[in-house]
């Protein structure tokens, strides 16, 4: 086995380094560490296999995933990549931070804790709220903020990386700018009411 190089940096600019999940619970889920650092958000790896297995995909291949979606663009992993390596100049220059550590801030404030289930008997049915695991509050910001951007960037002059930057800024903001902070509260405020 070649000895692996010190510093892997995302697209060769940002390192992994330095990025931390400030979430105790999503630490696991979130593959940031440079153990999981990768050049480019493509490893062809075989992550549906097995329960749990997709949390050892690099969280920013996760996200160029995601964006593959609605037919016209499914399987269209390079031109998500493309989008992605975008998002992340823009990103950088808004903020001046690793673009790395806003996506995972960006995952950590979008991801609902709490959600109502229904639960019917006999044609009745009713919510309760329920927690939520840390796996699917990560695929459920994942998908949030990316379908957030495809429904800013849809018949608008604005690309889809543009898009992508600003949700995934304003989402690491806790801004309410952003779709995916909205859609949380809503859940949020929606379980709440169901306890």
């Amino acid at each position: 086995m070649a000895e692996v190089p010190a510093d892997i940096k995302l697209f060769g600019k940002w390192s992994f380094d330095d990025v931390e999940v400030t979430d105790i619970s999503l630490e696991d889920y979130i593959a940031v560490k440079p153990k999981f650092a990768v050049y480019v958000p493509h490893t062809a790896g075989r992550y549906q296999k097995k329960r749990f297995r997709k949390a050892l995909c690099p969280i920013v291949e996760r996200l160029a995933v995601s964006l593959m979606m609605h037919g016209r663009n499914n399987g269209k992993k390079l031109l998500a990549v493309r989008i992605v390596k975008h998002a992340f100049e823009i990103i950088n220059l808004l903020t001046d931070q690793n673009p790395i550590q806003v996506i995972v801030d960006a995952i950590i404030n979008s991801g609902p804790r709490e959600d109502a289930t229904r639960i019917g008997s006999a044609g009745v049915v009713r919510r309760q709220a329920v927690d939520i695991s840390p796996l699917r509050r990560v695929n459920q910001a994942i998908f949030l903020i990316t379908t957030g951007a495809r429904e800013a960037a849809f018949r608008s002059i604005k690309t889809v990386a543009e898009c992508l930057a600003d949700e995934l800024v304003n989402a690491a903001k806790g801004s309410s700018n952003s779709y995916a902070i909205k859609k949380k509260d809503e859940l949020e405020r929606v379980a709440k009411a169901n306890r």
